[in-house]
């Protein structure tokens, strides 16, 4: 089973530029913990918002993650931008899925 991360990120107003900058640089950091097959970030046209998807084999792994120097590192790269703390789902597909990020 594979569970997908869902982080619904709001980011200071003009911090945009600044924010994806330092996510380019901190997305590698997912990799670095098994579990973890893919990640990216899209801005919401309307809103100005963010979110993070992530592809783990399970939940689990997203929390090994959490708990890593990894983390800690990405945290320190990008939470200085945040207006508030990301609201994190985990997804399941269902049979509706279409192969979002998907190789």
């Amino acid at each position: 089973m594979s569970v997908l991360e869902h982080a619904l990120i709001t980011i200071k107003p003009g911090a945009e530029a600044a924010f994806e900058a330092a996510v380019a640089q901190a997305l590698p950091l997912f990799r670095t913990v098994p579990g973890c097959h893919a990640v990216r970030l899209d801005r919401s046209i309307e809103q100005g918002s963010y979110v993070l998807l992530a592809r783990w084999d399970e939940v689990a792994d997203h929390m090994v993650f959490r708990a890593s120097p990894a983390f800690a590192r990405w945290r320190e790269l990008v939470g200085g931008y945040f207006a508030a703390p990301p609201v994190v789902d985990h997804l399941t597909p269902t049979a509706a899925a279409f192969g979002i990020l998907e190789g």
